[in-house]
């Protein structure tokens, strides 16, 4: 007698669409449209640092790794690629940019 295991086999369906409640740290930084537009509200377009420069990029003052929470206008700054360059690379910037991120925690609670 020939036992057929196709007919006997009966695969599990896969799950649907995770159910993850908590978000991932990508997910915290990213800046949502309305943050974005908030930003660039808050910039008028111009450097938030030299305010010489047109505003092409914008600068978590808390990183990614750091952040608890999803990103806020008042976690951003808008600025040129030269005064982002400052803040992210020079002793002084990182220096800077900490201070202004605990002026903004204080502010908040």
């Amino acid at each position: 007698m020939k036992i057929d295991l196709m007919d006997e086999w009966y695969p599990v369906p896969k799950p649907g669409k995770s159910k993850r409640v908590k978000l991932t740290q990508r997910q915290k930084g990213d800046i949502s449209q309305r943050v974005d537009k908030q930003l660039k509200a808050r910039s008028h377009g111009l450097c938030e640092l030299c305010d010489n420069a047109l505003a092409t990029e914008r600068a978590h003052l808390i990183g990614r790794k750091h952040i608890n929470h999803k990103t806020r206008v008042t976690d951003l700054l808008h600025l040129c690629t030269a005064c982002h360059d400052w803040l992210d690379e020079t002793p002084e910037g990182i220096r800077a940019r900490r201070a202004m991120a605990t002026l903004v925690k204080s502010a908040k609670e």
